[in-house]
């Protein structure tokens, strides 16, 4: 049977507050349910992209907010891969021989 897990790349860009221009951040939400500020690892949606790539991971969609006020933008990028499948178990086999002590 296929498994797969699935992941989340969040791109969010917005104006900054104490200075002009913009700031972009982008989080990493992990299949286990963690959340990582992946911001210095990159600075383009298409970097992370290739890097999620390069581990395996597939884009399923994007989507974006469209309730972001007028100076914000946020992107979702779904992401899955497949998972291995386990090794399967060996039989222990019996030879059929019993020894008495």
């Amino acid at each position: 049977m296929i498994r797969w897990e699935y992941a989340l790349l969040v791109r969010r860009r917005q104006a900054r507050a104490n200075e002009p221009g913009w700031e972009v951040t982008f989080s990493w939400y992990g299949p286990d349910g963690s959340i990582q500020d992946i911001s210095g690892f990159g600075d383009t949606a298409l970097t992370h992209l290739n890097t999620a790539g390069n581990q395996g991971w597939e884009l399923v969609s994007v989507t974006e907010d469209l309730h972001q006020s007028g100076t914000a933008e946020l992107h979702r990028y779904h992401m899955k891969r497949l998972i291995p499948a386990a090794a399967p178990r060996q039989r222990v086999r019996s030879t059929g021989v019993y020894r008495r002590r």
